[in-house]
């Protein structure tokens, strides 16, 4: 029983070794607040599903996911055959890419992660997954200093490339010094603002837009279910309301003779 334990109290060890980092990427941003209201808009999780195949699923699998689930947001078979099947034949395949892990992990220095519930997985004090999502991709900026020529405020020293670069277009970042308040003989460099180097394919406003309908297309994906969820919950608590208010009256009518 010792052992059972003790093997346990490792596993929940690796368990929280392993979701540090995520954390630790969040870094000191403040969250922006991911615009809900996508998630039942049908014409953006359909923009955000034509993002999500153009430019994310050359390295990033949603194993878990198959094309003709996107049948739930509006599409056909033959409009996903035709505009988001790239890398398989079958619309009832998953959604995988062709990119080894292992040369992956060579080539990008990790395996890029399965994005199925990358939304559901990324939540934290600061807010949901799909707030760091929306935040995480629209704070890249140019960065010299790094193998890929990108950094993020998000997830500073990130491995991946700004993916969305040619919708937003190249910015840098202006950080300025400022003493630390634990110790004023040191100073640390406070964000301000970005500048933009040279204009995307995407007006700023058109480029958050779209990242709204990404977001919402991978906050979807988690869990295609949670529209009918939240419907199904609304109906039963509205059931349950009027059942309460019937049994309290057939209560009142039940006890109104008795002395």
């Amino acid at each position: 029983m010792k052992k059972f334990i003790a093997s346990l109290l490792v596993a929940a060890s690796a368990g929280l070794a392993a979701v540090a980092p995520a954390q630790a990427s969040s870094g000191g941003i403040a969250w922006d607040k991911f615009p809900v209201e996508k998630l039942n808009d049908t014409a953006a999780l359909q923009r955000g599903a034509k993002l999500f195949v153009n430019y994310c699923l050359n390295c990033h699998a949603a194993a878990f996911m198959r094309y003709n689930r996107m049948r739930d947001i509006g599409l056909t078979e033959q409009q996903i055959k035709d505009n988001l099947m790239f890398a398989t034949d079958k619309v009832g395949d998953t959604m995988t890419v062709a990119l080894d892990p292992r040369q992956a992990k060579e080539w990008l220095g990790a395996t890029p992660p399965d994005l199925t519930v990358i939304a559901r997985s990324r939540a934290g004090h600061n807010g949901t997954g799909a707030d760091y999502l929306y935040t995480y991709l629209r704070t890249y900026y140019r960065d010299e200093t790094k193998a890929t020529g990108w950094n993020n405020l998000a997830f500073p020293s990130v491995g991946m490339p700004h993916v969305l670069w040619e919708l937003q277009g190249p910015r840098t970042a202006v950080f300025e010094e400022v003493k630390d308040p634990h110790d004023p003989n040191k100073v640390m460099h406070e964000f301000k603002t970005f500048e933009q180097i040279k204009p995307g394919k995407l007006s700023p406003q058109e480029f958050d837009s779209a990242v709204g309908d990404l977001v919402a297309f991978l906050q979807w994906m988690g869990e295609p279910a949670q529209g009918f969820r939240v419907k199904l919950g609304t109906g039963v608590l509205l059931f349950l309301a009027m059942f309460s208010f019937i049994a309290w009256r057939l209560n009142a009518a039940y006890w109104k003779d008795v002395k």
